[in-house]
């Protein structure tokens, strides 16, 4: 399978994970946010990283926060780019272009919410094909509705068989219904990312002041 298809596909739970080391994978940039991909039974699926530039941008990180531009790049096992997600700099509403490969398959739009942090997930032609929604008491937990029905959650707390992972707070879980297209499982992977800059980031001491704005 080619592109992200193969760290989305046929996996109902996905583990990402955030790491210091890549172990034997090599990349051609230093990065300060990278990510571990596995499956629920322990497999790996692969890897992500969001691309770093030097001195400027580890300034426009710890100035700009989640307002920053940014690229988040997917790896597959053997270190092949497969996928990305595009944020530009934005001060409110924060969105992010996902690509499969080269081809843009969609985004990943940040909503106008007074109780609930809220995310819409468009398909390639700007359609609204899901939503993200996170509870006023339950912020680590934002519910999948698709056509109208939840189909899963991304959170930070999951009790899935490496639940252990989650006494590390730079680890989310991606769960989705088994009927979900692998079309917007790639989103929803994306979607994550985006989640973790504009929502948790500050919390790890990696973001800006400029945070609370959102």
């Amino acid at each position: 399978m080619s592109g992200m298809n193969a760290i989305v596909s046929g996996h109902d739970r996905v583990l990402i994970h955030q790491t210091k080391e890549w172990g034997e994978i090599l990349l051609g940039f230093e990065s300060k946010n990278r990510f571990e991909l596995k499956a629920e039974n322990g497999e790996r699926l692969g890897y992500a990283a969001e691309e770093a530039a030097g001195i400027g941008q580890w300034f426009l990180r710890n100035l700009l926060g989640a307002c920053r531009k940014a690229t988040v790049h997917v790896y597959d096992n053997q270190g092949q780019r497969v996928g990305r997600g595009e944020k530009p700099f934005r001060w409110f509403f924060h969105r992010m272009e996902v690509f499969d490969g080269e081809q843009r398959v969609g985004a990943v739009q940040r909503k106008w919410s007074w109780l609930h942090r809220v995310f819409a997930i468009e398909n390639a032609a700007g359609e609204e094909v899901m939503e993200l929604k996170s509870p006023l008491f339950h912020p680590w937990t934002f519910t999948l509705m698709f056509q109208g029905t939840q189909a899963g959650v991304i959170r930070k707390k999951w009790g899935g068989l490496l639940k252990e992972w989650f006494t590390d707070a730079d680890t989310f879980g991606l769960e989705v219904a088994p009927h979900i297209p692998v079309e917007v499982r790639k989103l929803l992977l994306i979607a994550t990312f985006l989640v973790d800059f504009t929502c948790f980031e500050n919390n790890k001491g990696g973001g800006s002041a400029l945070n609370l704005m959102d």
